[in-house]
């Protein structure tokens, strides 16, 4: 009996000596939690528009149609036009004095625009003129082609104050080239009839 306790007492101590201790105890794991980045953010960008861009109104190509005076009147003018300076002397002196008529002085101003002097320019430019300025109803309808005549007379009276004034200073130059030219003419006569004098006869020597 004595064997068998010792024999079990030696088992139990070459058991506990030949067993693994429990390996120790790992410590808390500790979990790290990454907060990822905010992604970026993307811009929208919304295109702005333009206001649309209106095109200028178109000019009303219909325009209306002309008073038959003024019609009668711009007739009038082509038939001026086939005149000769001649004709057209005699069509002035029929129209005559026109007075305070409207049409009767745009007829007469438009005769005297295809004559080629400048006081006819002149006498016509003060009739419509006063057509313009007239106050008479039936001077209306014919204050617009007035107008146009009067503005184009105004640069054809120019136009010949310039003519003008050229032919005034083409004129002084050549009146000046002229006395130049009398005056060289002048100068060679003298000189001719020294070149074409005799020589004067020579001394008789002193008597010794």
């Amino acid at each position: 009996m004595r064997i068998s306790l010792s024999a079990v007492s030696m088992a139990l101590l070459v058991s506990a000596c030949g067993t693994t201790p429990p390996p120790p105890a790992q410590g808390a794991v500790t979990t790290t939690i990454t907060t990822p980045a905010p992604a970026p953010q993307v811009l929208v960008v919304t295109p702005v528009q333009a206001p649309p861009v209106t095109s200028p109104e178109a000019l009303n190509t219909q325009a209306p149609p002309l008073p038959d005076v003024v019609t009668a009147l711009l007739t009038y003018s082509e038939r001026l036009r086939q005149l000769n300076t001649s004709d057209l002397a005699a069509e002035i002196a029929v129209q005559g004095d026109p007075g305070n008529a409207p049409l009767r002085q745009l007829q007469l101003a438009l005769a005297l625009m295809h004559m080629p002097l400048a006081a006819d320019t002149a006498r016509a430019l003060g009739l419509v003129q006063r057509v313009v300025g007239s106050a008479a109803p039936e001077a209306t309808a014919l204050k617009p082609l007035a107008r146009l005549l009067a503005h184009q007379l105004m640069e054809q009276r120019r136009l010949e104050d310039s003519l003008e004034r050229q032919g005034q200073q083409l004129r002084e130059n050549q009146r000046r080239i002229d006395q130049l030219n009398e005056r060289l003419e002048a100068m060679r006569a003298i000189e001719r009839s020294l070149t074409t004098r005799p020589p004067a006869p020579a001394r008789p020597p002193a008597a010794p």
